[in-house]
C-alpha cells in the first residue's frame, strides 16, 4: 500500500511539472497593477493580454506615471489614427507580422517625438521557440544599415545583412571582428498569443519607445538569448514570470510553458 502511495505522489508531481500551469492566474488588473506593469516594460505584456485589458484602461496609466509616449501617441504616429477613432479593443486593422514592419512603426513613433537617431532603433525577435508558442523579443540600438556578423545558430557562417533580410532583425552581440555590437534596451520572452492582437503590439511599441527615451540598457539579454536558442526558453519565461508577478502582486504561473 505504501509503495502505491509513493508511486501515486510521484506521478502527481510529474504531472504538475510536465503540464501547463493554470491558464487563468490573471483575470483582472487594477489601475495600480496596470501602471506598475508599464514601468516594467515589455515583460508585462502577457499579463495585460491574459486579463484582456483594453486600451482605454491602459492609456490613462501612461499619463499618470508620467511616460513620454502614450498609446494614443502610438496610434496617431504609427497607425495614423486619432485616438478618439480607436475602438476599446484597439483593433484598427493594422497588425504587423514581421519585425521589419514593427521597426518601421517604431521609427514613426520615435521621430514623432524627436528622439535623436530614431532610425537606429530596431525591433527584433528570436523565433526558435515559436512552434512551442513563445518568442524572444528585444528592442536594440544599431547605427548600421549593413552588418557583417557570424550566424548565431551555426557559429561559423558569415552573414552580410541589410534591412531587407529577416535575420537583420535579430540582435547580435558581436560583429565579424568580435567587437561589441548591438545595445539591448529592453527584452522579454512573450507567448505568441499575447502579441497577436494590434492593441498588444501597439503596447509593445509604446513600452519600447519609452524605454528608449528613459535610456536603460539590458546586459542580461545575451545570456538569456543563448539559453533560449539552446532550448531553455521555459526556464527563462519562468524566471521573468516570478519577478514580474512579484512586482504586480499577482499569482505566479502564467507564462511558463
Amino acid at each position: 500500500m505504501r509503495s502505491r502511495t509513493i508511486l501515486f505522489l510521484f506521478l502527481l508531481a510529474l504531472c504538475f511539472y510536465a503540464c501547463h500551469y493554470p491558464s487563468k492566474p490573471v483575470s483582472f488588473m487594477t489601475e495600480t497593477q496596470i501602471a506598475n506593469g508599464l514601468k516594467e516594460g515589455m515583460v508585462a505584456i502577457p499579463y495585460y493580454a491574459l486579463a484582456n485589458v483594453n486600451v482605454d484602461q491602459i492609456n490613462p496609466q501612461f499619463e499618470i506615471i508620467g511616460a513620454k509616449i502614450t498609446l494614443a501617441d502610438t496610434y496617431r504616429a504609427a497607425y495614423g489614427k486619432n485616438y478618439d477613432e480607436v475602438p476599446s479593443d484597439g483593433d484598427t486593422g493594422d497588425r504587423y507580422s514581421t519585425m521589419q514592419v514593427a521597426t518601421r512603426n517604431l521609427h514613426r513613433i520615435l521621430s514623432d517625438h524627436d528622439v535623436p537617431n530614431a532610425e537606429n532603433y530596431i525591433m527584433t525577435s528570436i523565433d526558435t521557440a515559436n512552434d512551442q508558442g513563445y518568442t524572444l523579443f528585444a528592442v536594440i540600438y544599431r547605427p548600421y544599415d549593413v552588418i557583417s556578423v557570424v550566424d548565431k545558430y551555426d557559429n561559423k557562417t558569415v552573414r552580410v545583412l541589410n534591412p531587407s533580410n529577416r535575420m537583420y532583425y535579430e540582435p547580435f552581440h558581436y560583429d565579424i571582428n568580435n567587437r561589441p555590437f548591438d545595445v539591448v534596451i529592453d527584452w522579454a520572452g512573450i507567448p505568441v498569443t499575447a502579441c497577436d492582437k494590434q492593441k498588444y503590439q501597439a503596447l509593445m511599441l509604446t513600452l519600447a519607445a519609452n524605454k528608449i527615451i528613459e535610456g536603460p540598457t539590458r546586459l542580461d539579454y545575451w545570456d538569456a538569448e543563448q539559453r533560449w536558442i539552446a532550448g531553455e526558453f521555459a526556464d527563462i519565461c519562468d524566471s521573468q514570470d516570478q519577478r514580474t508577478c512579484d512586482v504586480l502582486g499577482i499569482k505566479h504561473g502564467f507564462i511558463r510553458p
